[in-house]
């Protein structure tokens, strides 16, 4: 079973691990016969599963059946979900949707913002549960953004997202995911923190990697970003499948054949 404990070792060892989005319990039980290490229930369901435009309907309710599918048939990864758009405004209400969402299976429970999470992430850490925060682009923040764009470019946005990262560790975070952001500012955040830090659109030099299932499978309508990678048509999954894809996205991240530059920001 891969815990905290696990990615943390593999932090050190320089050992890359793998991140997949996941709904349901038939792609789980792929996913641990692929050796998956972590599995993500995240928001994005609202659009690949519940076919919204954008992450902010999904409700607490809608990740904790997720989150309690994942759990019945997962014995191999360690799982993360998150927390919706506006569910942990004030502590309170964070508390208790996290205890939710922990209650039904998930390990850690990932929250989108900076230091201004600080106190949430200090008070869940001592109270039991694990946080990881997301930094770059927070999808939930899509209408803050104006859209999904590349977050961190410049000194002055650079430095900011290297404060909020090394703020949230400091208050307890136990992970960070970095999305869409430059190579070279994942690369400074991961050498910065103690703690494991997983890229999406963040270059190869993050100690983990996460992709939407849907996409890696070469689902992914309108226009694929560049960080994309379609394993299940990919010549060397032998097997054809969609227990190969995983197969391969697993190969592929440990060995460090994914992603490659022409998956990175600069």
């Amino acid at each position: 079973m891969t815990t905290l404990s696990t990615l943390n070792k593999f932090k050190k060892a320089g050992t890359k691990f793998t991140c997949l989005t996941c709904y349901d319990s038939m792609f789980a039980r792929m996913m641990e016969k692929a050796e998956i290490d972590t599995i993500l229930i995240g928001d994005s369901l609202g659009m690949v599963v519940q076919g919204h435009d954008s992450t902010l309907p999904v409700t607490v309710n809608d990740m904790a059946y997720h989150t309690a599918n994942i759990a019945r048939s997962n014995k191999h990864a360690l799982i993360l979900a998150d927390l919706p758009f506006m569910s942990y405004v004030t502590l309170p209400e964070a508390v208790a949707n996290s205890r939710t969402l922990m209650q039904a299976g998930a390990h850690v429970i990932k929250i989108e913002g900076g230091s201004e999470l600080c106190e949430l992430v200090t008070t869940l850490a001592q109270a039991g549960t694990p946080t990881c925060v997301h930094l770059g682009l927070t999808p939930q923040s899509v209408n803050v953004f104006g859209g999904y764009k590349i977050q961190g470019r410049g000194d002055e946005a650079a430095d900011k997202l290297l404060a909020d990262a090394k703020a949230v560790v400091a208050a307890g975070a136990a992970l960070l995911v970095l999305e869409c952001v430059p190579a070279v500012l994942a690369k400074a955040v991961t050498d910065a923190v103690a703690v494991p830090v997983i890229g999406i659109g963040a270059g190869a030099d993050t100690d983990g990697q996460v992709l939407v299932m849907h996409d890696m499978l070469g689902m992914a309508h309108g226009r694929v970003p560049r960080f994309i990678h379609d394993f299940l048509t990919d010549d060397r999954n032998s097997a054809h499948s969609i227990e190969g894809a995983f197969a391969l996205y697993q190969q592929s991240v440990r060995e460090g054949s994914f992603p490659t530059e022409q998956h990175q920001f600069s």
